[in-house]
């Protein structure tokens, strides 16, 4: 079963449309310290360079920020030589150069925060989930992502967690029927969620089961994928036999629940096909990136 990922085109038009907002929020063309100490059309060197490893991602932000700016009547005709060095997905190491430039002091500064608090959150996104699946190390288990993102930054980050070497859980609440804990107790039970939910003959049907009860009946009931939520391995190891043994069609099995960087090891040899966590996308830590003058 393949899963979902977000289309390079509307990543970048959503990086496009964040970094202007971004840059209006700060109000990046009005930046009365850079107007008050810097002398119009003084030149400045300047070099973007990773400050320890990451797995990078949102390079574009430089490129957008810059032409976001240089629309502006203050910036029109302004001077500006780039060079990147570096891509979307590449690993790098502490000191590694990401891009550098030459040109007017006032444009590269009020371009500077908005371009870092991107790219500093999306990799932050890209190597929290390469560290994931290097601590996993399974490549028949995916690490996906959840819906728990920050507002109108989900395409963004669930692109960073597939730039990072995982893979995208749902997008939204409309492309695939997933059945919860709520839905099953308004419902009645797992069976009843279950049957209400195939009147929809087009869309994955998933459901979350916290016992071995609960994944029996729905086991019985034929859904896509059956998620494991907080279960202990033997928990799972239990589940997943009862799983596998069913034959009218292939069940993909999902766990998810308190799984971290220091626990997802012992997932590793689990029969298992994903493990999500959103931890990838609602706590991660921005990496230090640093823009630097000369």
């Amino acid at each position: 079963m393949s899963q979902q990922s977000i289309k390079s085109d509307l990543f970048d038009q959503e990086l496009k449309k964040i970094c202007r907002l971004a840059l209006k929020e700060d109000k990046a063309f009005k930046d009365v310290t850079s107007d008050l100490t810097i002398l119009n059309n003084q030149k400045i060197s300047f070099k973007i360079a990773a400050r320890e490893d990451i797995v990078l991602c949102g390079i574009e932000a430089i490129h957008h920020c810059f032409d976001e700016l240089t629309k502006l009547k203050k910036f029109k005709n302004i001077f500006l030589a780039l060079q990147i060095h570096s891509q979307d997905g590449e690993f790098l190491k502490a000191g590694s150069a990401i891009a550098e430039g030459f040109g007017d002091a006032k444009l590269i500064l009020a371009a500077e925060r908005v371009i870092l608090n991107v790219i500093q959150h999306l990799s932050g996104i890209s190597t929290i989930t390469h560290k994931f699946v290097v601590a996993l190390n399974n490549d028949k288990i995916k690490i996906l992502d959840t819906r728990k993102t920050l507002p109108l930054m989900r395409s963004l980050q669930k692109h960073a967690v597939v730039v990072g070497g995982g893979a995208n859980h749902r997008m939204n609440l409309s492309d695939r029927i997933l059945i919860k804990d709520n839905h099953i107790a308004a419902a009645g039970s797992v069976t009843a969620a279950i049957k209400a939910a195939k009147k929809n003959k087009k869309l994955l049907i998933e459901v979350e089961c916290d016992t071995y009860e609960q994944v029996a009946q729905a086991v019985a009931s034929n859904p896509d994928i059956i998620m494991l939520d907080n279960m202990s391995a033997a928990e799972i190891t239990k589940s997943s036999q009862l799983i596998r043994a069913h034959k009218a069609k292939k069940i993909y099995i999902e766990i998810s629940g308190g799984i971290n960087l220091e626990n997802v090891k012992d997932f590793r040899t689990l029969d298992i096909d994903f493990i999500s966590t959103g931890a990838i996308t609602h706590s991660v830590k921005a990496v230090d990136i640093g823009l630097d003058i000369s």
